[in-house]
């Protein structure tokens, strides 16, 4: 059964590019280490809730857009042992590819699927 990692960040809109090259530096080391897709989403249609919402689960602030990202692995195994040698990984070092947004603030977690309808 498949496994997907969930993330939820509030990038400086001002960062948008900054976010996409760190991206596009940093998500390849899923695929390389077992991942069968990632995708990036930059907010366009994020409503504000009454109780709960992207914005405020993040502390996005007026300059910020949500962005909301997953990784899909063939299993949870698969996941488990990348996680692992990510962690390991000098290419993730901060100091090589600085995060365009506040890490702290990120929201994420990993998800066995119930229901998968399409591609």
């Amino acid at each position: 059964m498949s496994y997907v990692d969930g993330f939820v960040i509030a990038v400086p809109t001002a960062n948008k590019q900054k976010f996409i090259d760190h991206a596009s530096t940093f998500d390849p080391l899923f695929l390389e280490y077992g991942a069968t897709r990632v995708v990036e989403c930059w907010g366009d249609d994020v409503p504000a809730g009454k109780q709960t919402d992207f914005q405020r689960a993040v502390h996005a602030t007026a300059d910020e857009t949500v962005v909301f990202s997953w990784v899909e692995w063939p299993d949870k195994a698969t996941r488990d042992g990348a996680v692992k040698k990510m962690m390991e990984d000098p290419r993730m070092d901060p100091k090589e590819n600085p995060m365009p947004f506040d890490g702290m603030r990120m929201i994420f977690g990993g998800f066995s699927p119930v229901l998968i309808l399409g591609d």
